[in-house]
């Protein structure tokens, strides 16, 4: 099957501007060389102030010492932001460090916190249509509940390597099954969740299998109430 983007995810993809979603200043910030996850990076602050940040945008430092830049948000938390192993230099709070957040308009920027489902029977002809066949799983962080226009439990991508787009690292992507079936294809939606026919939705389609498709589950055999997990997602666009 192939992989099918809504008018609306083209429109988006095509026109999409940066966002600035977070803007903080303050004399609480420090930078840490090496104290995060696997060795990332951390720009600390004392007070708090840094959960509406998103993962996978950039935070732009400036009033710093040494450590003024762009960089790509890896992790997020209320007390820091991680960033790659190697960007920052050790320093202590002091100075009054401004923090610029935004998001761009990538593929991955427009399914922050998505949600999944999966449908029975054959892919419509586009992603514009209604979805068909039998809803039988929908795919969320770990099987948590999801509800449209709130992060809790969406999914993210990850990194691309070689003209791919992964899943991201660390997240469990599963879902409780919702009726027995065999999966046909999956419709991956932005946070709104927008359902139905609509040509601004943003949202894409494509094919499940258990390996070597562009989502792979650990089975297409959905069953009610079971537990059902992603091993692996491919996304890619035409190389010509």
């Amino acid at each position: 099957m192939a992989l099918r983007l809504s008018t609306g995810l083209r429109n988006a993809l095509l026109d999409e501007k940066a966002t600035a979603n977070n803007l903080i200043t303050g004399t609480t910030i420090s930078f840490e060389d090496g104290t995060g996850t696997d060795s990332r990076d951390r720009i600390v602050d004392s007070g708090n102030g840094l959960a509406f940040f998103v993962k996978r945008g950039k935070v732009t430092v400036s009033g710093s010492t040494s450590n003024d830049g762009s960089y790509e948000v890896l992790a997020v938390a209320a007390g820091y932001l991680e960033v790659a192993a190697g960007s920052l230099s050790d320093e202590d709070a002091g100075d009054q460090v401004i923090l610029a957040g935004a998001t761009g308009g990538s593929f991955s920027d427009l399914f922050q916190n998505c949600v999944i489902d999966v449908y029975s029977g054959s892919q419509p002809s586009n992603a514009d249509s209604a979805e068909t066949g039998t809803k039988l799983v929908t795919i969320t962080l770990s099987s948590g509940a999801f509800s449209g226009g709130s992060a809790t439990n969406g999914l993210n991508f990850g990194e691309v390597a070689s003209g791919i787009l992964s899943k991201e690292a660390g997240e469990v992507w599963s879902g409780i099954g919702l009726a027995d079936g065999t999966a046909g294809w999956f419709r991956a939606y932005d946070n709104s969740y927008t359902t139905g026919a609509s040509t601004s939705a943003i949202r894409f389609d494509g094919s499940v299998a258990t390996s070597g498709s562009q989502f792979n589950m650990v089975s297409t055999q959905i069953n009610i109430d079971a537990t059902n997990t992603v091993t692996s997602v491919a996304l890619t666009l035409p190389a010509n």
